[in-house]
């Protein structure tokens, strides 16, 4: 029979944003990550309404993942009502993520772009799916996983509680042996760290408590764009010697510490190769070809890049398209849908709707957030339609 041996909790606001909109629940068998969207008024709401349907744990535990699912149900719902009732948080919603550990098994539900993970004989298994927009396009093969790291539209997610009254959940079970570690998280985490390095991280540290620090310290070090919520839970054999960890419940904390990285130092025995000089007479030769060549070849890059330069300028002030922006609101963009390297954007937002993209379908989300390039009336046609309620 399987035990939580030992388990860890922790969330952070990250360096980029002003509050935390991430909820978790961590009450052994039971624990749960939500990640809500519409702002501090709304997302943080959502995110707690998700949590609170699973403090009680579940009705039986028969059958896991049926209850998991009508638990995730009834927060919709509730999310989905009071949206309605309340006009500075409509459109609200969130993520869930949710993780139960049976006799033998892990039952998981899930909605949203948070995720699970199995850390097992140091490899990392993903066991969800997110349900966002990218995903959705690296899964018809119209984008690589590459391209999605930078796409303008990587925080579209295409399924949440709360913008629908009814919504579909993800269920699994995943049987479990003793001594997998598993992960939860928002995508605070993970838009931040490759697995490649979420698995170091957790393979190269003794505690879970230690690993988790370590997790949330290395996502703000890389920029902490977003909430940075982790659990994390060992799973044992009952009698072999490990008792159950502690009851945490929901944890909050923030201004964790950066990784700090040592600076490089050269390899041991290398030495620089010093050039030797040329003689006096053979410099006076070639010194000045050398120069007229180089100046020749600097005037031309120059040349080019500014032709490249002013050919950019005119197509980022010319051409639109529509995204999203970190609150997940439709927008109307000015430039090229592109980021280069050191955050440095093509674009920039000329108009914020009032509509989220979750409410929109998933094929409408498809067709009207993918790249197209337009001009300014017809992308602002398209938003002031999609306000009037014209287009869902």
């Amino acid at each position: 029979m399987l035990i939580v041996a030992e388990h860890y909790a922790g969330s952070d606001t990250g360096r980029q944003r002003r509050a935390n909109e991430d909820s978790v629940l961590a009450r052994s068998p039971l624990f749960v990550v939500a990640d809500g969207m519409g702002g501090a008024q709304a997302g943080e709401v959502a995110s707690k309404i998700a949590v609170e349907a699973f403090q009680h744990g579940l009705p039986s535990g028969t059958e896991p993942e049926l209850e998991l699912a009508e638990l995730a149900q009834e927060a919709n719902s509730r999310i989905h009502e009071l949206s309605h009732e309340n006009a500075e948080q409509a459109g609200m919603g969130t993520t869930l993520t949710a993780v139960y550990v049976g006799e033998s098994e892990i039952a998981i539900a899930h909605v949203g772009d948070s995720r699970a993970y199995c850390l097992r004989d140091g490899e990392l298994l993903k066991l969800t799916d997110d349900h966002s927009l990218v995903d959705e396009l690296i899964r018809q093969g119209r984008l690589t996983p590459e391209e999605a790291v930078e796409h303008p539209q990587r925080s579209v997610i295409t399924r949440a509680l709360g913008p629908e009254g009814t919504v579909e959940v993800d269920t699994r079970s995943f049987r479990a042996r003793a001594g997998d570690v598993y992960l939860v998280c928002s995508d605070g985490l993970t838009t931040m760290l490759s697995e490649e390095e979420i698995a170091g991280l957790l393979s190269s540290r003794p505690t879970l408590r230690e690993a988790g620090e370590a997790l949330i310290a290395a996502a703000n070090a890389a920029g902490g764009r977003d909430n940075i919520t982790v659990v994390l839970l060992r799973v044992g054999e009952a009698g072999d010697g490990h008792e159950p960890g502690p009851v945490e419940d929901h944890v909050t904390m923030t201004g964790m510490p950066a990784v700090s990285v040592p600076p490089l130092e050269p390899a041991s025995g290398s030495q620089a190769r010093v050039p030797r000089a040329p003689s006096p007479a053979a410099a006076a030769v070639t010194r000045r070809p050398r120069r007229i060549r180089h100046a020749g070849a600097i005037t031309v890059l120059v040349v080019l890049l500014g032709l490249v330069g002013v050919g950019a300028y005119i197509a980022m002030e010319s051409v639109y398209f529509i995204g999203t922006n970190s609150r997940g609101l439709v927008t109307l963009y000015r430039g090229l849908p592109y980021q280069l390297p050191g955050n440095l954007n093509l674009y920039s937002s000329t108009f914020v709707s009032g509509v989220s993209a979750s409410t929109l379908s998933a094929e409408r989300q498809r067709t009207l957030l993918d790249h197209t390039l337009r001009s300014e009336g017809s992308g602002a046609a398209l938003v002031r339609s999609l306000e009037l309620g014209q287009i869902e």
